[in-house]
């Protein structure tokens, strides 16, 4: 499974590389995880400069993409080339997530016509003015599209991506992973407090086989 993050000139570390270590908990030769760009490196708000591991266009034909956030994303939006390849997300077939003013991205993409998001409160305004309803929550999703906000909200992407691809206990442990130390039971409740609501309920344990009917052995004559 490829699990891309995308990451734009002037990105928030704390929003795409949390989650990068967050998703990058689970092992195993099926997981892959990547940071998507739109050239060869991008420069963060505060100057850290990382290396695309996938184009946009791989994103596209991920299992997962979570739309990072960060100080240029209005740039984003209107960028006419970025936007026709970003095109290509399908909540149809892949899990969708942005955090904070990647909210804006999937309002600009159309997916958030009929449902509500979460973001970070610099960007409510923009995003409210997208036509989108602003939650005051740090986590919503519905289907498969999911939103947070805030930078910390961060891991709650990342722990229901993991829960609807790879199961609740997977996710756990990957929040326990992270977690302060002495607050780890805390922190983890916490965050299955603001994800269970959104995920699919357990698919119903199968009925027991009824027990064959017994049969009356013949009378010996």
């Amino acid at each position: 499974m490829h699990i891309a993050i995308l990451t734009f000139e002037g990105y928030n570390e704390l929003d795409s590389l949390i989650a990068l270590g967050v998703l990058n908990r689970v092992k195993g030769d099926d997981w892959r995880v990547t940071i998507a760009t739109p050239g060869a490196k991008v420069t963060s708000m505060n100057g850290v400069v990382i290396e695309q591991m996938s184009t946009l266009a791989e994103a596209c034909a991920a299992d997962a993409v979570i739309v990072g956030s960060g100080i240029a994303t209005r740039e984003v939006v209107e960028d006419p080339a970025v936007m026709e390849v970003l095109r290509g997300l399908d909540p149809a077939r892949q899990l969708i997530a942005a955090q904070c003013s990647g909210a804006l991205v999937l309002a600009g993409l159309g997916m958030l016509d009929d449902i509500p998001a979460c973001t970070d409160l610099t960007t409510k305004p923009w995003v409210v003015a997208a036509g989108v309803e602003v939650l005051d929550q740090p986590f919503y999703a519905q289907g498969g599209i999911a939103t947070a906000g805030g930078c910390l909200a961060s891991p709650y992407l990342a722990a229901w991506i993991i829960a609807r691809l790879k199961g609740r206990d997977a996710a756990e442990d990957a929040l326990r992973y992270v977690a302060p130390v002495g607050e780890k039971e805390e922190y983890v409740e916490r965050a299955w407090r603001n994800i269970t609501p959104y995920l699919p309920a357990p698919a119903p344990a199968p009925a027991p086989a009824a027990a064959p009917a017994a049969t009356e052995a013949p009378a010996l004559v």
